[in-house]
């Protein structure tokens, strides 16, 4: 049986960081060269679409989104397979396509009943792809909790046996994040990713030689840069100093989340980031509940959040807890203050 083919035209493409006007052609969910499919099967493509000069390019990930249209995956656990599919959905209208749903510090039962909905699944019309999950915390240092509840933070004094006993079972977990100088978290962050599991160092108070022995101990990434962890300082620049760092591994890229929304950072450090370490940017988005609706009180996790306009903030409070920001909305803020992508 012959497959399905379609060529997209009048569209511009993304290539080697550039829109250039070109036709896109579709084999299957795949993209084909048209000439060699052409002279192969003597046909033309079975659908044609005029873009009428819109951009076609690869969909955005989202690694780090807790929930949005009114969902929290960490608080809306009564029917946690509607909250997840109504993301995935939602999502795909501001450009993301795949996208690992992110659990907030939690008690276990949480963990072992909503991580199996967060299960790796492909995406498609009814929703964008699922990656695994990220489970942010509970292993993470209470000096720099944020928004997470300081009441379920646990320390790892027995390795893996303590995590396995919070999570359950890690296979639908894609990416953890843990503050590196806590007790026997180095052991874990090397076992985890043995594992395959993408470790991230966040909310922290380590040092830049403590975030290095994460880094060799297998950590590739860092959460939230510049949120929830100490504040760049000339002696000892903690875990921001890992972007300049000359005491990790040469042939490993050290990735590192930045919330492009206008609250979480400011222009100048997004910049001297990106100056830093262009390589390793990843744009987040750390939505909660409240993306995509209007102000009000919203969840992340067991918290209450109040909507100040583009500010989501812990009720009662001044402290961030994720954003309302889309991703489509973090790339345009990126675009403005640097310039670049």
């Amino acid at each position: 049986m012959s497959s399905f083919v379609t060529k997209f035209y009048n569209c511009r493409l993304l290539r080697d960081h550039e829109l250039v006007d070109d036709d896109l052609w579709v084999s299957d969910s795949k993209i084909i060269d048209p000439e060699k499919y052409f002279f192969r099967s003597k046909r033309l493509a079975d659908l044609t679409i005029d873009c009428q000069g819109t951009i076609i390019s690869p969909g955005f990930i989202d690694v780090q989104i807790n929930g949005g249209f009114g969902i929290d995956f960490s608080y809306d656990i009564s029917d946690v397979e509607r909250g997840v599919l109504k993301v995935a959905k939602g999502i795909l209208a501001h450009g993301v396509t795949s996208f690992c749903p992110t659990l907030v510090s939690s008690r276990p039962q949480v963990y072992h009943k909503v991580l199996p909905y967060l299960r790796k699944r492909n995406g498609g019309n009814y929703g964008a792809e699922i990656l695994g999950a990220h489970v942010e915390g509970p292993f993470i240092n209470p000096e720099k909790k944020g928004a997470h509840d300081d009441k379920v933070l646990v320390i790892p004094y027995e390795g893996m046996k303590s995590v396995e006993e919070i999570y359950g079972n890690l296979d639908c977990i894609a990416m953890t994040t843990i503050a590196p100088e806590l007790p026997q978290a180095l052991e874990v962050i090397q076992k985890l990713t043995d594992r395959g599991i993408i470790v991230s160092l966040g909310h922290s108070t380590a040092s830049i030689a403590e975030g290095e022995k994460g880094v060799w101990s297998g950590a590739s990434f860092i959460t939230h840069l510049f949120n929830a962890m100490l504040p760049f300082h000339h002696r000892d620049p903690g875990l921001v100093g890992l972007l300049a760092s000359d005491q990790i591994p040469k042939d490993r890229t050290l990735f590192y989340g930045i919330i492009a929304d206008g609250n979480h950072t400011h222009p100048a450090t997004t910049r001297i980031a990106r100056r830093a370490n262009k390589e390793g940017v990843v744009l987040v988005t750390d939505a909660c509940s409240a993306m995509g609706l209007i102000d009000g009180v919203h969840h992340i996790g067991q918290q209450v959040v109040e909507i100040q306009e583009t500010k989501a903030v812990i009720q009662g409070t001044n402290t961030l807890c994720g954003s309302v920001a889309t991703m489509i909305s973090c790339v345009h803020y990126y675009w403005k203050t640097t310039g670049k992508l």
